[in-house]
C-alpha cells in the first residue's frame, strides 16, 4: 500500500519491545515518515511536538504511571492547539493520566485469541473516516490464535469519549467491549484504539492488510483538520440537533413521544415540573443502544409536547457507590427548596440508595459526600440474593406526608415474592426502615422494580414492575402499619409498557410516563443507532365508578395539524373502507360490533397491504396482530391481546407513530405496541367489518411533528 503524507512521532518508555519494533518499523517503512521519541524527551519539553502532524504511542506493557505523568501536560498541550494522538493498545489507558479524560479504561490484560478479532463500529459513525474503505458493521483486523494486549472500558464508560466501536470476535458481537474511543479537547483530536491491533504477528495476508490499512486510517484521521462529523456525545443544543438530524432518516423514529437523541433509553426517571418546566430523566447509555453503563439522560419541556435535550444530569463515578451505574430513582423538592434526585447505585454486586442535589435549576448535580444514604437492605425479613446482586433492593419512589418522608424500594422476598419496602425520615438524608407495604405471591413475580404509590384522596394506587409487566393495586395504604389493602388490581398496560414513574402538576394532576422497550433484536438495534422511547404522557385518576382511568393528557391535542377524518359509519360485512390518514396520527372511535362480528382497525399500510398491523374489537377483546407488521424477520411478530368491558360497544383512542401504536380502550385499559413495517410507505389507515356489520364514529387527525424523525 501506498504510504500518506503524514509525519509521526512514535512515542516508547526506556526501550522498544518486540511489538512496539514491528508497529514503529512499519508505519516508517510503508505509512507514513516516522520518527522514535522516548516519553523522556517528551517530559522534558526537549522535542517540538508541533512538528508532527500525529503522535503514536502504541503499548503492549502495563503502563509506568511515573513516566506517563511526566509526559501530560506536553502531550495535552499538543492535543489542546489541534494536534492529533493515537493511543493503541495498553496506551489507551493512559487516558487519564495525561489529561484527556478521568475515567480510564477498568479493563487491561492480555487475552489469548481463539477466533478472528475486530471492530463492530456504531450506525452513528459509518461517515468517520477512520473507517473508509471498510464495508459492512464488523470487519476483522486480528488472526485467530494470537495473544492480544488490550485496553477496553467495560464496567465503566469515558467522561467525555465517544465510542465509535466495540469489539467483535469470531461471531460474538461484544457491545460490552468498547475499545475504539475518540475525544476532541480543544482544537485537537484522540483516538484510543485498546484492541485487534497486533504488528509483530499480524497472521494472514488478508488480516494483515486489514489491520495495517486501519491503523493507516487512524494516523490520517487524526492528520486531518477536517470536521469529524456527528458525536455521540453532544454538550450542546447544536450537537443535539444534529445528533438527532442524523437519525432522521429512520422512519420507525417516532416524531412526536420522547425519545432518546440516540443511543439507549429505559426507565423514566426524576419526573418533575420545577419552575413552570417539565424534566423527565430517564435511563441512558452514551456508549450505544444496549444496556449498560448507565446514567441519567435529561429532557425538559414547557407543555409536555416539544422537548429539548440536556446534557447528561448523572454518570457513575469510578470507585463511588454507582461505580457500575446511576439506575432508577426519582426527583423531589427538600424542605429548603433545594431539588433532589435520589436513585440507586450500583456498585460491584451492591445496589443501595444515593442522593444528588441541584442549586442550578436542575442543570447539574452534586452527589452527596456521605453515599449511600441507607448502608444495608433489611435483615429482618428474607430478602432476595440473586447471582447479580447481593440483594434485590432498587427504585425509588420519595413523598412528604405528616411532617415526614416516605419512600418505596423496590425488592422481592426469597420464595416468597416481590415487594414495596416501606423508609420513613425526617430528613432526605436519615431513613428508618418500617415495614412491607405490600408483598406479591407467585404471580406478582419474584422481584418488584419501580415501586410507586400515588393518592387520589379515599383511594391510593400502588403499581409495580415485575420483569414482565406492570401490575397495580387500588386501594387505601396505611403506612404505620404498614400496609396496604387492595380492593382492585390488574395491570396498567398490556402490551411494551414497564417501568413507568408520575409527576403530579401545578394544577393537580397525576401524569405517567413508561418505558416502551423494543421488540426488534439486539443487532438491528445496534443497526438502528438507538433503542427505547417513552410513552405519552396518561393522566391517571379515579373514574365515577371507583376504578382507574387513563387518558392521554389534554396538551396532546395541540399536535393535531390535520383533521383528515370526522364520519359516522355503518359498515356491512366484509365493508372495507381507506381512511384519509397518513403517517404520524391519532384516531378516536366509538365501535359498536355485532354479536358474532369484528372490528378491525388497520394502521402502519403499505400501499399494497403486503405490510399492515391490524387492531381488532370482537365485544370481548382488543387485539393487536402483529403477524403481517413487518417483513424483518428480527421484529417480533406476536399477537397482543387486553379484555374489554362494554357488550359489544367500545371506545378507542388510538396513536401511531413510527414504531409505536398506543391504545386507549374506554378510558380505562391501554394497550402498547411496537411495529417495524420495512416500507417506508407503509403509512396507511383503514376500517373494516368482519363476520358482521359494524357502526363506528371515526374521527382523525394527522399530528404534527417535534423530531425531525422519519423525513
Amino acid at each position: 500500500m501506498d504510504g500518506i503524507p503524514v509525519r509521526v512521532a512514535c512515542l516508547y518508555v526506556a526501550e522498544l519491545t518486540s511489538e512496539q519494533r514491528a508497529a514503529y518499523d512499519w508505519c516508517a517503512e510503508t505509512a507514513a515518515r516516522a520518527d522514535r521519541i522516548s516519553l523522556d524527551v517528551v517530559a522534558d519539553s526537549a522535542v517540538d511536538l508541533a512538528a508532527y502532524d500525529a503522535v503514536w504511542w502504541h503499548r503492549d506493557r502495563p503502563l509506568d504511571g511515573a513516566d506517563v505523568r511526566a509526559a501530560g501536560e506536553p502531550l495535552s498541550a499538543y492535543v489542546e492547539n489541534g494536534g492529533g494522538l493515537l493511543l493503541s493498545l495498553r496506551a489507551l489507558a493512559a487516558v487519564d493520566q495525561l489529561g484527556i479524560d478521568p475515567v480510564a479504561p477498568d479493563a487491561t490484560g492480555v487475552d489469548d485469541i481463539t477466533g478472528r478479532a475486530g471492530m463492530l463500529r456504531r450506525s452513528l459513525h459509518d461517515d468517520h473516516p477512520a473507517f473508509e474503505t471498510f464495508e459492512g458493521r464488523r470487519f476483522f483486523t486480528r488472526a485467530p490464535d494470537r495473544e492480544q494486549a488490550f485496553a477496553r472500558y467495560e464496567r465503566v464508560v469515558p467522561d467525555s469519549g465517544d465510542v465509535l466501536a466495540c469489539s467483535v470476535r469470531g461471531d460474538a458481537d461484544l457491545v460490552g467491549h468498547r475499545t475504539l474511543v475518540e475525544w476532541t479537547p480543544g482544537a485537537g483530536q484522540v483516538i484510543g484504539a485498546g484492541s485487534a491491533l497486533g504488528f509483530r504477528d499480524p497472521g494472514d495476508y488478508e488480516d494483515a492488510m486489514r489491520h495495517e490499512q486501519f491503523v493507516r486510517n487512524l494516523l490520517a484521521t487524526l492528520s486531518s483538520s477536517r470536521t469529524r462529523g456527528v458525536t455521540g456525545r453532544p454538550a450542546t443544543t447544536e450537537g443535539f440537533t444534529q445528533l438527532r438530524e442524523y437519525l432522521a432518516d429512520d422512519h420507525h423514529r417516532p416524531a412526536y413521544h420522547l425519545s432518546p437523541p440516540a443511543n439507549w433509553l429505559n426507565d423514566p426517571n426524576g419526573l418533575i415540573q420545577y419552575d413552570g418546566e417539565y424534566h423527565v430523566f430517564y435511563q441512558y447509555n452514551p456508549s450505544g443502544p444496549f444496556h449498560g453503563s448507565i446514567h441519567w439522560g435529561h429532557a425538559v419541556s414547557e407543555d409536555l409536547v416539544h422537548w429539548r435535550d440536556e446534557p447528561v444530569a448523572l454518570a457513575p463515578t469510578p470507585g463511588g457507590p454507582d461505580h457500575d451505574g446511576c439506575w432508577s430513582g426519582c426527583a423531589v423538592v427538600d424542605d429548603d427548596g433545594t431539588p433532589t434526585l435520589l436513585y440507586t447505585g450500583g456498585e460491584g454486586h451492591v445496589q443501595l440508595p444515593c442522593l444528588a442535589t441541584s442549586d442550578d435549576d436542575l442543570q447539574s448535580w452534586t452527589k452527596h459526600h456521605d453515599n449511600p444514604i441507607i448502608e444495608e437492605a433489611p435483615t429482618d425479613i428474607d430478602i432476595l440474593s440473586t447471582d447479580d446482586w447481593e440483594a434485590e433492593f432498587r427504585d425509588h419512589c420519595v413523598w412528604r406526608d405528616d411532617g415526614y418522608w416516605y419512600q418505596l424500594i423496590g425488592s422481592g422476598v426469597t420464595e416468597v415474592g416481590g415487594t414495596a419496602l416501606l423508609y420513613r425520615g425526617e430528613t432526605l438524608r436519615e431513613w428508618e426502615y418500617v415495614g412491607p407495604l405490600l408483598t406479591g405471591d407467585d404471580g406478582h413475580g419474584t422481584v418488584w422494580e419501580c415501586p410507586e404509590l400515588l393518592d387520589f384522596g379515599e383511594k391510593q394506587l400502588l403499581h409495580v414492575s415485575n420483569y414482565d409487566e406492570v401490575r397495580y393495586f387500588l386501594g387505601e395504604a396505611d403506612l404505620s402499619a404498614p400496609e396496604f389493602t387492595t380492593d382492585y388490581e390488574g395491570k396498567l398496560d398490556y402490551g411494551a409498557f414497564y417501568a413507568p414513574q408520575s409527576l403530579s402538576t401545578d394544577d393537580g394532576r397525576e401524569l405517567t410516563f413508561g418505558w416502551l422497550p423494543e421488540a426488534r433484536g439486539m443487532e438491528a438495534q445496534w443497526e438502528a443507532g438507538w433503542s427505547g422511547l417513552m410513552s405519552l404522557p396518561r393522566e391517571l385518576d379515579i373514574g365515577d365508578d371507583g376504578r382507574l382511568r387513563q387518558r392521554p393528557a389534554a396538551e396532546l391535542a395541540t399536535l393535531r395539524e390535520r383533521h383528515a377524518e370526522s364520519r359516522e359509519l355503518g359498515l356491512p360485512t366484509d365493508a372495507h373502507r381507506r381512511l384519509d390518514l397518513e403517517g404520524a396520527a391519532e384516531l378516536q372511535l366509538s365501535v359498536d360490533v355485532s354479536p358474532g362480528g369484528t372490528f378491525e382497525l388497520g394502521v402502519c399500510e403499505s400501499p399494497a397491504l403486503s405490510e399492515r398491523t391490524a387492531i381488532r374489537y370482537d365485544g370481548e377483546s382488543v387485539v393487536v396482530d402483529r403477524s403481517h407488521s413487518s417483513q424483518d424477520p428480527a421484529a417480533d411478530p406476536g399477537e397482543q391481546r387486553m379484555p374489554v368491558d362494554g357488550d359489544g360497544q367500545v371506545d378507542l383512542h388510538v396513536f401511531v407513530d413510527g414504531s409505536v401504536i398506543e391504545i386507549f380502550a374506554n378510558e380505562h385499559r391501554c394497550l402498547t405496541s411496537r411495529v417495524y413495517p420495512t416500507r417506508a410507505d407503509a403509512t396507511g389507515a383503514s376500517i373494516r367489518a368482519l363476520g358482521g356489520p359494524v357502526d363506528v364514529d371515526v374521527e382523525g387527525w394527522e399530528l404534527d411533528s417535534v423530531w425531525p424523525a422519519g423525513r
